[in-house]
């Protein structure tokens, strides 16, 4: 068996918050925290998904009849700006996801803009709902527009397999 020692602690005790431990005892001290920080790893993962779940249900209560089957169907759903009438298609990703469309259904322009900090995608997505259908110009003012090869296009499939395409 290995023995530890600690710089300035001596081969056999460690003084930990002035109480003198043994190398089982640290060895013991150390497994507990271990075992505690991995508990909270794990409970901060389960209030982010949470979080998720309760972003994308508040998302599909807002969206319309015709928008949450859309949503449902693609994973995507389209928004008419309040302003111009322009249709955009807004996706579930954090970076660029806001696809300005022609009559066509062609993207012209990729948009990025959406809440500050770290906020669930449902979350993300219903604001660039709201504010595309209420304050079109506001927040067309203050996104960053890409090209319309800027990203790639997910699109599903019949049997629901996400696949990639350039536009």
């Amino acid at each position: 068996m290995r023995r530890f020692s600690f710089p300035g602690c001596g081969a056999a005790k460690l003084r930990l918050v002035g109480i003198d431990l043994s190398h089982g005892a640290v060895l013991i001290t150390l497994a507990i925290l271990t075992c505690a920080l991995l508990l909270n790893h794990v409970q901060e993962l389960s209030c982010r998904r949470s979080a998720e779940e309760k972003g994308l249900t508040l998302l599909k209560e807002w969206l319309s009849p015709a928008q949450l089957a859309q949503y449902e169907k693609f994973g995507y759903f389209e928004v008419t700006g309040g302003n111009s009438g322009r249709r955009y298609r807004i996706r579930p990703t954090r970076q660029m996801n806001v696809d300005e469309l022609d009559e066509h259904g062609a993207r012209t322009a990729a948009w990025c803009f959406g809440p500050e900090g770290e906020l669930p995608i449902g979350d993300v997505m219903l604001a660039q709902k709201i504010a595309l259908e209420n304050n079109e110009e506001a927040a067309l003012e203050v996104a960053n527009r890409g090209s319309r090869y800027e990203t790639r296009l997910a699109r599903r499939s019949p049997d629901q397999g996400i696949h990639t395409r350039r536009l």
